[in-house]
């Protein structure tokens, strides 16, 4: 019997859990420790899924990139889960098409690896209640932002994890990584 496909999400968030627009407040904390982590997420993966948003970001950025990151990133296949996007140009890029959960219901049952959820606040809410996320890596950073979008904002349905892997960088970013309960 062939393994089962995974979904792992990482996300960069602050103390009081905003993940919005990361690429303003993380900066000053990213050291070779998190590159190491990153590159860790990014190597484990065979397939990178993304939202519409973090797509458009990605693809506006890393095709005019070089080096061992973004020739992976350039280089894995993508997955887009939007409902307003019908084509993308990124090389290995797709559009999931119908529903994204039973869409990646039916991937984590084919052959394959790892499948990379960066970003997407909205699809990973999604996925973590629908039980199809099977790791969630959060880098907490050290920051307390007041305002932004948060990965679990009131109201949310209860999803419980436990805690299977935690590291402490010297800039004071906690890596903590969760499974379903």
């Amino acid at each position: 019997m062939t393994a089962q496909r995974r979904i792992v999400t990482g996300l960069f968030i602050s103390l009081d859990g905003v993940v919005e627009a990361p690429e303003t407040w993380h900066f000053p904390y990213l050291n070779d420790e998190m590159g190491a982590a990153i590159d860790q997420m990014y190597s484990a993966a065979d397939t990178l899924l993304l939202g519409r948003t973090t797509y458009e970001a990605f693809a506006a950025v890393w095709p005019h990139r070089s080096g061992e990151l973004a020739d992976a990133i350039n280089g894995i296949r993508k997955l887009v889960a939007s409902t307003t996007l019908t084509a993308v140009d990124w090389n290995n890029s797709a559009v999931i098409e119908g529903d994204v959960v039973t869409a990646l219901k039916e991937l984590k049952q084919q052959p394959g690896g790892t499948i990379n959820l960066t970003g997407s606040i909205g699809l990973t809410r999604t996925l973590l209640e629908a039980g199809l996320v099977d790791e969630l890596r959060l880098l907490v950073h050290p920051v307390v932002l007041g305002t932004g979008l948060r990965l679990f904002p009131e109201g949310s349905p209860r999803v419980p994890l436990k805690l299977t892997g935690s590291a402490t960088f010297s800039t004071g970013v906690l890596d903590l990584t969760y499974q379903p309960a």
